[in-house]
């Protein structure tokens, strides 16, 4: 619905508003008061200052998707906000929330992908056990990431965070989500690099094996790089 109402010419605050319940309000990005922090803004009021472009639009999106965990990382944002202030450096805990809020997933995977995944084993993950894939669900969660995806690149990666399986709903995964966020473990960015155009599938492209042959996208692990002459 919200699609549809902003083809018809509606703002993008308007537009989210008229989806469906959201445990915010969104408003025009004119309403955040000069010099204010956004996720201070959003804690104290409840409301989501919004422009008007597909950025803002998918975290919107977002937020109606998964509430629960929205609600989470904007709390331990405000918190963060409060103990250390504004600088120019955010903090690893806001550093990571971050990370995850711009560019995260959640990826439920047999263990031999994963542990492909987090040695960079690129060829054993993508086609070795492509077949594994089948067993496999990502979802995606960062906004910037959906809107990287309206113009697909190769080097596109989200930052994975491992989900339990199976996610039976996004109502489930969003609250196991919310109850993840603890403040000590998320500082570490328990996040793994995933090319994500590589999943099988996920682009037409990759269905070719040498698509994987390109370092610049599908760099070997740091342990790796140490041994080669």
């Amino acid at each position: 619905m919200a699609q549809q109402v902003l083809l018809h010419g509606a703002p993008v605050h308007r537009a989210l508003q008229c989806a469906w319940a959201a445990p915010v309000q969104f408003v025009p990005q004119g309403d955040l008061p000069e010099g204010a922090a956004y996720e201070q803004h959003i804690f104290d009021t409840r409301r989501v200052p919004t422009r008007d472009n597909l950025h803002d639009f998918f975290n919107g999106l977002v937020w109606l998707q998964f509430p629960q965990a929205k609600l989470r990382l904007n709390e331990l944002q405000a918190g963060a906000i409060a103990a250390h202030g504004i600088g120019a450096v955010r903090g690893p805990l806001r550093d990571a929330l971050t990370v995850f809020d711009e560019n995260g997933a959640l990826l439920d995977a047999p263990a031999p992908l994963w542990d492909a995944l987090n040695a960079r084993q690129w060829q054993r993950l993508f086609v070795d056990l492509r077949p594994l894939w089948r067993e496999a669900r990502l979802v995606l969660f960062g906004h910037a990431l959906l809107e990287k995806l309206v113009t697909p690149r190769k080097p596109i990666v989200a930052h994975v965070y491992r989900a339990p399986a199976p996610m039976a709903s996004l109502a489930q995964a969003d609250a196991w989500l919310a109850q993840q966020m603890q403040p000590e473990y998320w500082a570490t960015k328990p996040f793994t690099p995933l090319p994500v155009l590589g999943v099988p599938g996920w682009w037409a492209a990759n269905e070719d094996p040498c698509f994987y042959a390109d370092p610049q996208v599908f760099r070997p692990s740091r342990a790796m790089s140490d041994k080669t002459p």
